[in-house]
């Protein structure tokens, strides 16, 4: 296994969307094992192939998020490919919610208390499920990256553009250093 680079904002492939997974070979199957290993590095709990640069629609999430009070293995990671949202209901608000491709930043974002996803697992068997709570989060969050849409594009305007302007001075001083 193999640790990916995390693309991060304002990098432009973080704002097209994916494409589909056509085929399951062993390429995607080790893709999402370097996805899971480079998640678990980063201590995230959810990862879009758009974030290691790769434009594909597959996701990675922590399996522990699914049952926080299991005592289960510690890194087991869940791959779905070509998930889609087909139903969403309630309302929450995610609070403090982050994302490894938006460097140093975190904010509240308005999001479905409930989401049944429809996807194919690592072996190709199609799944469907309900998701809510952190769980509904997650799959809202990570198949936005997979739309091209990132976290802080929910946010108000005012926040999002002081994000903005923080990270292009942020990397404008990291390119002087």
């Amino acid at each position: 296994m193999a640790l990916l680079k995390i693309v991060t904002y304002p990098e432009k492939s973080l704002s097209m969307p994916s494409d589909k997974v056509e085929t399951i070979d062993d390429g995607v199957k080790q893709l999402i094992r370097d996805m899971g290993e480079t998640m678990f590095q980063e201590s995230g709990i959810g990862l879009a192939a758009p974030q290691v640069g790769v434009n594909k629609r597959i996701l990675v999430y922590d399996a522990r998020a699914q049952n926080p009070d299991d005592d289960g293995p510690e890194q087991q990671i869940i791959a779905l490919i070509n998930p889609k949202i087909i139903q969403a209901s309630g309302s929450q608000v995610s609070e403090n919610e982050g994302c490894l491709s938006v460097v140093d930043f975190r904010a509240d974002v308005k999001r479905y208390e409930q989401v049944t996803v429809q996807a194919k697992d690592m072996d190709g068997n199609p799944m469907e499920f309900e998701a809510d709570g952190l769980m509904a989060v997650i799959m809202q969050h990570e198949i936005d990256h997979l739309d091209g849409i990132l976290f802080i594009d929910r946010i108000s305007t005012l926040k999002r553009t002081m994000y903005k302007k923080k990270r292009l001075k942020q990397l404008k001083e990291e390119t002087i250093s």
